[in-house]
C-alpha cells in the first residue's frame, strides 16, 4: 500500500467538496430512490460483495494499523460485517413489514398501521480500535432502513482509512453513499451540517461534543460510547476458575486491550485470589507466549499519544505481572496491578490498553463501593453461580449490557441489542435493532368516513360526558 496521507486541515476545496457532497446526498434522498426494499437488499448486496473482494486489502490495514493477526481481524471486523450483511439481508423484508391492528372501541371503525420509514441523511463517525466493523456496521443499518450516509472512519487507523475511502466510493455513488476523510477539523465541519440521524462511536467526551452539536439543528443522535466495565468472579466460581481465566484474558487482551467492552478491571473474591492471579497469567503465557512481543497474536498500541497515556496508568503501582513495554514498536505487555487507589489515573478513566487492576471484595457492598466510582459502565461481566449475588449485582449496578460467565460475546449476537447507557451511550445496535436506529416508526390511524359518532364534538353535556366515560373508563 502507498503512503498513508490523511487531510488534517480543512482547505477551501475540501469545504466546498463536503458542501457539495452533502446537498447531492439530500436531493438524492427526496427522490425517492433510497425507499424501496429492492434497492435497499440490491446495495446490501454491493456492500457484501465489495468486502469480499478487497479482503485482503482490509487484513493489511489492520495489520498496519493494529497489527491485528488474520484471525482476530476476521472474527472481530470483516467476519463480524460478514455476518451482519447476510443476516440483515435475510430479515430486512420482515423488519421492514408495516404492522396493523384495531383501534380500541372509543375509536369505533379504525384501525393503525406502524411504519419503520427511513430517517434521512446520515452521517457516521468511526473510532480507531475497530476501524473497519465500527463504520460498516451501522453503515448496514443506514442502507437497510433507506437513507443515505456520508462516513468519516478515524484519521488516528489512517491505513484502514484509506482502504475504506476505496471501497466504499468504488462501490456506491457518491450522492448515496461515500466516505470523507480527515483530521478534527473536518470532523467539526462536518458536525455544523443539518443531518437527520449522526451515529458516533467513539470516547464520551467527544461524544458530548457530537449531541451539542447536534442539539443545534435537534439531530437525533445515536452515540455508542465507553466506561470502565467491571468484571466481578465470585467465590462461587471456584469451581470452574480456569474457564473464567481463560475468558477473561481472551475478553481483556484481544486487540491488546482496545476494546470498548473489554474487562477494565476486576473485582474477584478475596477468597479465590491468589488462584484467579495464578490462573490469568498462565492463560497469558498460554495465548501469547513467554514473551508476547514475538506473538502474531497479540496487537500493538495505536499511536504514541495513546501508547503514554497507558504508561502513565503504571506510575506508582503495584504491577503483579507483566509491565514491559518498547515505545518504538508501540508494544505493552499484559500487565496485571493489584489494588491500585481508587482516586489513581488508572481508576479515573477507561483503560483501553492491555493493562488490568485487580481488586478483591468480601461483601456485596464492597463490590458497589468499588464500581459506583465509574457509574454506567457499557459492560459488565460477572462469574459465578450464586444466583442471590447475581441478581444483587444486576439491580444495584447499572450498565448497558454484558455477560454473564464470559466476556464481549453479547456484542457479536444479532439478537441482543447493544448499547450503552447515560455516559457510556445512547441508543442501541446490531442486527433489528441496527435497523430500528435508522429508520423512525411512524404511526397512522385510519377511520372510516362512511358514518360519525357525535359525542366527541361541542358543545358538551352531561350526556356526552357519560358516553366518553363509558368508552374511555
Amino acid at each position: 500500500m502507498e503512503t498513508i496521507k490523511i487531510p488534517e486541515v480543512l482547505t477551501p476545496e475540501l469545504k466546498n467538496k463536503i458542501i457539495s457532497t452533502v446537498n447531492k446526498q439530500k436531493n438524492f434522498f427526496k427522490t425517492g430512490k433510497t425507499f424501496p426494499l429492492d434497492f435497499r437488499k440490491k446495495q446490501l448486496y454491493k456492500l457484501l460483495n465489495a468486502i469480499k473482494d478487497n479482503e485482503q486489502l482490509i487484513y493489511e490495514a489492520l495489520k498496519k494499523d493494529l497489527n491485528k493477526s488474520l484471525f482476530e481481524s476476521y472474527i472481530s471486523e470483516v467476519g463480524f460485517t460478514i455476518s451482519e450483511i447476510k443476516h440483515t439481508i435475510k430479515n430486512l423484508r420482515k423488519w421492514a413489514r408495516k404492522k396493523r391492528g384495531f383501534m380500541s372501541l372509543a375509536h369505533f371503525f379504525s384501525s393503525y398501521e406502524i411504519e419503520n420509514i427511513p430517517r434521512g441523511n446520515t452521517l457516521i463517525i468511526a473510532p480507531w480500535n475497530y476501524p473497519f466493523q465500527l463504520l460498516i456496521a451501522p453503515l448496514i443499518g443506514a442502507i437497510a432502513g433507506g437513507n443515505t450516509a456520508i462516513l468519516k472512519p478515524s484519521e488516528i487507523a489512517p491505513n484502514v482509512s484509506n482502504a475504506l475511502r476505496k471501497i466504499i466510493n468504488k462501490t456506491f455513488p457518491e450522492e448515496y453513499i461515500t466516505v470523507i476523510e480527515g483530521g478534527i477539523e473536518i470532523n467539526k465541519y462536518l458536525l455544523t451540517f443539518d443531518y437527520d440521524l449522526i451515529f458516533y462511536t467513539g470516547s464520551t467526551r467527544v461524544g458530548k461534543i457530537i449531541m451539542s452539536e447536534a442539539s443545534k439543528h435537534l439531530t437525533p443522535v445515536l452515540l455508542e460510547l465507553g466506561g470502565k466495565s467491571p468484571t466481578i468472579v465470585s467465590k462461587s466460581a471456584k469451581s470452574f476458575l480456569e474457564i473464567a481465566a481463560t475468558r477473561i484474558v481472551w475478553g481483556k487482551f484481544m486487540n491488546a486491550g482496545q476494546t470498548c467492552v473489554a474487562p477494565d478491571y476486576l473485582v474477584v473474591h478475596s477468597s479465590i485470589l491468589d488462584e484467579t492471579i495464578k490462573l490469568i497469567k498462565q492463560k497469558v503465557r498460554e495465548f501469547y507466549g513467554e514473551n508476547p512481543k514475538n506473538s502474531k497474536d497479540y496487537g500493538r498500541i495505536i499511536n504514541k499519544k495513546h501508547f503514554s497515556r497507558l504508561i502513565s496508568y503504571l506510575k506508582d503501582t503495584e504491577i503483579i505481572f507483566g509491565g514491559h513495554y518498547e515505545e518504538k514498536e508501540l508494544y505493552i505487555e499484559p500487565t496485571l496491578i493489584l489494588s491500585p487507589d481508587l482516586s489513581q489515573p488508572v481508576m479515573q478513566d477507561e483503560i483501553f490498553g492491555p493493562i488490568l487492576p485487580i481488586f478483591t471484595y468480601n461483601s456485596y457492598e464492597e463490590i458497589i463501593k468499588i464500581t459506583e466510582k465509574n457509574p454506567f459502565p457499557l459492560a459488565l461481566y460477572y462469574f459465578g453461580k450464586d444466583k442471590k449475588e447475581e441478581k444483587f449485582i444486576l439491580r444495584n449496578i447499572r450498565f448497558g449490557g454484558g455477560a454473564i460467565n464470559d466476556t464481549l460475546i453479547h456484542l457479536a449476537e444479532h439478537n441482543i441489542p447493544f448499547g450503552g447507557i447515560r455516559t457510556s451511550g445512547i441508543g442501541a445496535y446490531h442486527g433489528k435493532y441496527t435497523f430500528e436506529a435508522f429508520t423512525h416508526k411512524r404511526g397512522l390511524a385510519r377511520k372510516t368516513h362512511l358514518f360519525d359518532l357525535p359525542f366527541r364534538y361541542p358543545p358538551a353535556n352531561d350526556k356526552k360526558l357519560k358516553i366518553v366515560k363509558f368508552f374511555l373508563g
